[in-house]
């Protein structure tokens, strides 16, 4: 049992160190050699681990993947009702969490990382899919025959607002501000 958690605990260090080091970088242009180094281990207990570094950085993005997946499980068991779930929904989509330097950093090589590898590809079809199924439970209770129009453009606005802050330089931008008024300007009048 203690060589398993031994073993959990060096590929959590790894992934993590993959995180930090392609933050600091600010492109997959790093080695495995340098994530090894970040996560105080050897190259070769890398390689051992993950095989290569683009086996490295989908486990850091499955990784920051299942924390968003924590993030809206959570946010969602504390909502009421179809309009508060997708509220919700939006709230953990576009958490301040989601923000950090380092999480930035890999969405952004991931979205590129997912024009050339088919297993990136997969893994961002699969948030897609995932988001979008989210989105239309809900919207199906309140829309009928609207809720997969209105599902796709708030998956677009939580990618494309998502985009825009991480790039944002000056002023801060309220995030939840447009695909939150988006989706109350197409639901019913609440009562």
């Amino acid at each position: 049992m203690r060589k398993r958690a031994r073993q959990t605990t060096r590929k959590t260090d790894l992934i993590n160190a993959a995180i930090q080091t392609i933050a600091r970088s600010g492109t997959l242009d790093v080695t495995v050699a340098d994530i090894a180094r970040e996560a105080g281990m050897s190259p070769a207990l890398a390689h051992h681990y993950f095989g290569s570094k683009d086996q490295m950085f989908l486990s850091a993005m499955r990784e920051i993947l299942r924390r968003y997946g924590v993030a809206v499980s959570e946010a969602l068991a504390g909502a009421t009702g179809p309009r508060g779930r997708l509220l919700a929904l939006l709230d953990a989509s576009l958490g301040p969490e989601h923000f950090d330097a380092a999480t930035v950093a890999a969405w952004l090589n991931f979205y590129v990382l997912a024009q050339q590898d088919e297993s990136a590809a997969r893994l961002l079809r699969i948030y897609h899919r995932r988001l979008r199924s989210n989105l239309l439970a809900e919207l199906r209770l309140l829309l009928t025959d609207r809720a997969k129009p209105v599902a796709e453009t708030l998956g677009a606005l939580i990618d494309g607002v998502y985009l825009r802050k991480a790039l944002e330089v000056d002023a801060p931008l309220d995030v939840l501000a447009l695909p939150r008024a988006y989706l109350l300007s197409q639901l019913p009048k609440a009562d």
